[in-house]
């Protein structure tokens, strides 16, 4: 049971940071479908970074950057462009793939690793403070009343004196450097090796959480821990040699079929951020 915990929370602590991104981006009125790709240029740049430098936490800060500047191509794409938020993150999630799956593939015999790696108790324990500081800020400071003002009524906040499209920019950019963090937690706190589309829909997956969650930190925390624990079981299972009599393939959509079924128990009442994909600002 304690091995089954631990290799939950192993799992939890990239859903957890790129849920709570989820949550920052959406409580401000953007639909951010585009945490996938935002934590493979997290996880790449990580360990590009690490390799270079020998040094873990120009590696973190590497892949934090990474996830931020994606955010901020996001916000660029969906702000000042005007183009629809899901188109946005779909063709970012795409592109940050075949990107990320080029650059590897002109590194020598296409294998990209770093002998430097992260705890996986300090990433766990950031991850968490991650999604109390973020439940504190939104819920307490004036900054979070601001932000969901954006995202609830962004008519009345321009009223109020309130940047929407500053505090839009501002929160996908914060978002992507979540979801950045959680693509280092991936691949820097395991073998320090990135490899192709390691991310493996997990982006998707911690969208399915901030949706469940109810778009609260919290919510989202807890429900990506709920996804986090279908993972491990599958893990268990295909270690204990149930994969010699269930196919390996369906023990690993554990996980996704969790995920889709949590979705079916939504509610069909509107728990939304009212202006949520709405483009004004």
């Amino acid at each position: 049971m304690n091995e089954l915990l631990a290799a939950a929370i192993r799992q939890w602590v990239p859903l957890a940071f790129a849920a709570t991104g989820g949550v920052v981006s959406e409580r401000s009125g953007v639909v951010n479908i585009a945490l996938e790709g935002m934590m493979l240029a997290g996880a790449f740049a990580s360990v590009s970074a690490a390799s270079a430098t020998g040094n873990t936490l120009l590696g973190l800060l590497a892949g934090l950057l990474a996830g931020a500047l994606v955010g901020l191509l996001h916000a660029v794409i969906t702000q000042a462009l005007r183009v629809p938020h899901i188109l946005s993150g779909v063709g970012i999630n795409l592109g940050m793939l075949g990107l990320t799956t080029y650059a590897l593939r002109l590194y020598e015999g296409g294998g990209l690793e770093s002998a430097a790696t992260l705890s996986y108790p300090v990433m766990a324990a950031a991850a968490a403070l991650a999604v109390g500081l973020t439940t504190l800020v939104l819920a307490r400071t004036p900054l979070g009343l601001r932000l969901r003002a954006c995202g609830e009524n962004p008519g009345a906040a321009r009223t109020a004196g309130v940047s929407v499209t500053r505090v839009r920019y501002g929160a996908v950019v914060a978002s992507g450097a979540l979801a950045g963090l959680g693509g280092v937690a991936l691949a820097l706190t395991t073998l320090g090796v990135f490899t192709e589309n390691m991310t493996a829909g997990r982006g998707y997956v911690a969208l399915a959480a901030v949706i469940f969650g109810r778009w609260n930190p919290l919510g989202a925390a807890a429900t990506a821990f709920f996804f986090a624990l279908g993972d491990a079981v599958q893990i268990a299972l295909q270690t204990a040699g149930l994969g010699g009599r269930i196919p390996p393939d369906f023990l690993s959509l554990l996980p996704y079929v969790l995920t889709l079924i949590a979705l079916g128990t939504i509610r069909s009442r509107n728990i939304a951020p009212a202006a949520l994909g709405d483009p004004s600002v």
